[in-house]
């Protein structure tokens, strides 16, 4: 049986959440506001509320250096993370993007591959599926539907983007289809090769095969697919006892199959407040703080305090040994000049010597 490792207790009902594919940071969306938890000691880092009403997605880029957040307020809102933690508590962090083109909420978003340089898609209960470009925050192609979308993907090489709809369909999009326009609309009559046909209510989730031959689907129709995407045929049908929220396909962990694989560090608790307002007593004294931004610190010394006064202390000593040094150096330098001194006088005799026998007259 599968033993409950950690029960964490959040401020309120989770409608997403996500982590950073570091494994440093959990995004968590609580009605309208976005929780930025550290996953090694459990500080909750901000609360970020920008949206007006409540989140429905929520995903990291594949280099963890952005996060998109997308709400029933219709907006879609990009993240530059290190942003977020370098800001003072104070503050009110600003997106670096907001994606105000949807009509109606958003329902998912998906990145591609490229870190801050990478594509993201959204879909919308406005029948539309949109493609982005992160760095600039360009609108790339908007694709109009019959129905409302529910969940979107792209496979690895994003030739494809998949979208799943409310009717239960699936369609494929061909991003590099010619001439390129940046509004299309997807006739399901003229494309059939296109749809994927099977599910009886809206698919939710999408994923694709890190070999871009698979793709698995699920739906409130309570099954999960899995298709072959070349054929559009489905493969295997996976019956659940209620309506599929999320699956995703992911590459299995080196352990999963060794019975004694566990966690190495356990997970801790996470904070239901803002890194810097928690009393001493919650925070334990001992071990190594390591802190990434610009937050109060009413606890002990961070290790960065303790690495300053330790090179502080270096230098204070080879200051000192330098000082000794020079003292040394100076009263070596002074028996020198007085030896030399000496060799000056013997080498001045010598000379005199040497040239009074020199110049004496013969007899």
């Amino acid at each position: 049986q599968d033993q409950l490792q950690q029960k964490i207790i959040c401020p309120g009902p989770v409608t997403c959440l996500t982590a950073s594919p570091n494994g440093l940071y959990i995004l968590a969306g609580v009605a309208e506001s976005i929780y930025l938890w550290e996953v090694s000691n459990g500080n909750l880092l901000a609360i970020l509320n920008r949206h007006y009403q409540d989140l429905t997605c929520l995903c990291f880029t594949d280099d963890s250096s952005h996060f998109l957040s997308g709400a029933k307020d219709c907006l879609a809102l990009v993240w530059n993370l290190y942003s977020v933690l370098q800001a003072e508590p104070s503050q009110i962090p600003d997106p670096r993007h907001v994606w105000s083109r949807h009509s109606l909420p958003i329902t998912d978003l998906c990145c591609g591959f490229g870190g801050p340089l990478a594509r993201a898609a959204t879909a919308s209960l406005d029948q539309t599926a949109k493609l982005w470009e992160i760095s600039s925050g360009e609108l790339l192609l908007s694709v109009l539907f019959d129905v409302g979308i529910m969940a979107v993907t792209l496979d690895l090489s994003e030739y494809h983007m998949f979208c799943g709809g409310m009717d239960g369909s699936i369609f494929q999009v061909d991003l590099c289809a010619w001439p390129v326009q940046r509004d299309r609309t997807f006739q399901t009559e003229q494309e059939n090769g296109k749809v994927f046909k099977g599910h009886r209510n809206q698919v939710t989730c999408l994923s694709v095969s890190t070999d871009g031959s698979l793709l698995l689907s699920g739906s409130h129709d309570e099954t999960v697919r899995l298709w072959d995407i070349q054929s559009k045929q489905c493969l295997k049908t996976m019956n659940h006892k209620g309506p599929v929220t999320n699956a995703f396909i992911v590459l299995a962990p080196a352990n999963m199959f060794n019975p004694d694989g566990k966690p190495s560090v356990p997970l801790p608790k996470f904070s239901k407040h803002l890194h810097g307002t928690e009393s001493n007593d919650e925070q334990g004294s001992e071990g190594v703080t390591l802190r990434l931004g610009l937050h109060q610190q009413d606890s002990g010394e961070s290790y960065l305090e303790k690495a300053e006064k330790m090179y502080a202390q270096m230098y204070s000593t080879r200051e000192k040994n330098l000082v000794g040094d020079q003292e040394h150096l100076t009263i070596q330098v002074s028996e020198l000049e007085e030896e030399v001194s000496t060799l000056r006088k013997i080498n001045k005799n010598l000379f005199d010597f040497s040239a009074r026998i020199i110049t004496k007259p013969a007899k």
